[in-house]
């Protein structure tokens, strides 16, 4: 039996992912305290003819306060006893989730007539510290959609490859840092397209903004040197047993030159047999 435990921040999508794995298959329990993991996993292996899923637990900080913070030996318990074990962490920056609550009207976990909407945000990201720090896999959606959530949380977690797996994402920098990056490259140094006008309003994947920056020796150069640091490292992730592999590659709006060099990155990867994914964030945002 596989166990995933989905915590991190209320706003953050912690449902979704549920649900998203209850779709994959998994038998999913929502809000249950701490101290009765152990119980609850000795119930599911001892009875594995009837639960024989894999099994993934939302825990958070309404499963009472006092009990949160002994979750990380708890899994570690779990881990020694020989259960495959995940803290899955989400989590989003604080002003998206007061949005996001605006938008619901939902009523925070620790907000009540003494505390504020914004109170309550700051406490719960503080007590819920060491589980992030304990967390196996982290995911901030931030600037991430329902659709886009759902399957990060199939390919990462409901259907990991065998092989591993690169996504190659282009993001912009006045947007923030993709959270859940491992390498990150940053293409501000090159022309930018959006000082031409006729090239504004198009993307990287324009023909137009293509040709513009494909005539530029710097891009060439950019492309190449990017290409030979993955191709170095690439087989170093894959040997330490990793199945997924995030590369970020940042303009300034992540409209022109990141969206290009990832189209280009990924189909030179793809022609040299590895697994390429395409994930353009803020195109994605736009178009959500």
């Amino acid at each position: 039996m596989r166990l995933i435990v989905v915590t991190g921040l209320s706003g953050s999508g912690k449902s979704v992912a549920l649900h998203a794995l209850e779709d994959a298959g998994y038998y999913c329990i929502d809000n249950l305290p701490v101290s009765l993991l152990p119980a609850l996993t000795g119930e599911l292996l001892g009875n594995d003819r009837l639960y024989n899923q894999d099994v993934a637990i939302g825990i958070d900080v309404r499963t009472a306060t006092a009990g949160i913070d002994i979750l990380p030996p708890v899994i570690e318990g779990l881990k020694r006893d020989g259960i495959d074990c995940t803290i899955l962490f989400l989590e989003a920056e604080d002003r998206v989730i007061l949005q996001r609550y605006s938008e619901t009207r939902r009523k925070h976990p620790l907000s009540d007539r003494e505390h504020t909407l914004t109170e309550a945000v700051l406490d719960e990201r503080k007590r819920m510290r060491p589980i992030r720090q304990a967390a196996d896999l982290l995911i901030d959606t931030s600037r991430t959609s329902l659709h886009q959530l759902r399957r990060q949380i199939r390919r990462k977690i409901a259907q990991i490859p065998e092989e591993l797996q690169i996504e190659i994402q282009s993001f912009g920098y006045k947007y923030g840092l993709p959270q859940d990056a491992d390498l990150v490259f940053d293409a501000r140094l090159l022309p930018n397209p959006y000082w031409r006008t006729e090239l504004r309003p198009l993307t990287g994947r324009d023909e137009e903004v293509e040709a513009f920056l494909a005539d530029e020796p710097a891009t060439g150069t950019y492309l190449g040197e990017v290409e030979e640091v993955l191709h170095s490292w690439i087989p170093g992730y894959r040997n330490e047993g990793r199945s997924y592999l995030t590369v970020a590659i940042g303009c300034t709006g992540g409209q022109h030159r990141s969206v290009y060099l990832v189209e280009q990155i990924a189909e030179r990867l793809s022609q040299k047999g590895y697994n390429c994914l395409i994930n353009h964030r803020e195109l994605a945002t736009a178009n959500a």
